[in-house]
């Protein structure tokens, strides 16, 4: 027991039946496999602190190709990558939360995964985030409380 064989990933042990890597027994899951399955199939609920946390995410891991305004015009784009379409194209407005959640865990045309970059609860964050910047563009003063709207008209007087 003192001295057991030792070997480097990948190489070969004899006395181990081959590999030095030993494979995980089956039925074996991760320890927090459970938890991430759990939160991408739950939305979390919209509040204040989702959006925050949404915006921080998208400007680290999305403005860089999306830009700030989602208008696809980031850093990445200006020095010769691709064009990613802008979340104010027609087709992108009528798409569901669940596509965008799965483009940014699959990725989609030049976009990679990120999946191992971005937490599930992340990911929400950012969708919710995605569709306020959408609203931003497309919304109309009925959208407006109404407590809201008489602020909005005496600015614009």
């Amino acid at each position: 027991m003192e001295e057991q064989p030792a070997g480097r990933s990948y190489s070969t042990l004899p006395q181990l039946g081959g590999s030095a890597m030993r494979p995980p027994p089956s039925g074996t899951v991760a320890q927090d496999a459970a938890a991430r399955e759990e939160a991408t199939q739950r939305k979390p609920q919209l509040t204040a602190a989702l959006l925050a946390r949404g915006q921080d995410r998208f400007n680290i891991y999305c403005s860089p190709c999306h830009g700030r305004t989602g208008q696809g015009n980031g850093r990445i784009v200006q020095r010769g990558m691709p064009h990613p379409t802008s979340y104010n194209d027609p087709r992108l407005l009528a798409a569901d939360d669940q596509h965008f959640f799965e483009v940014i865990t699959r990725g989609y045309g030049a976009m990679y995964s990120y999946a191992m970059r971005v937490s599930p609860q992340d990911r929400w964050a950012i969708v919710a985030y995605i569709r306020a910047l959408q609203l931003s563009r497309h919304a109309a003063l009925a959208d407006v409380p109404d407590n809201e709207k008489a602020k909005l008209v005496e600015d614009r007087k």
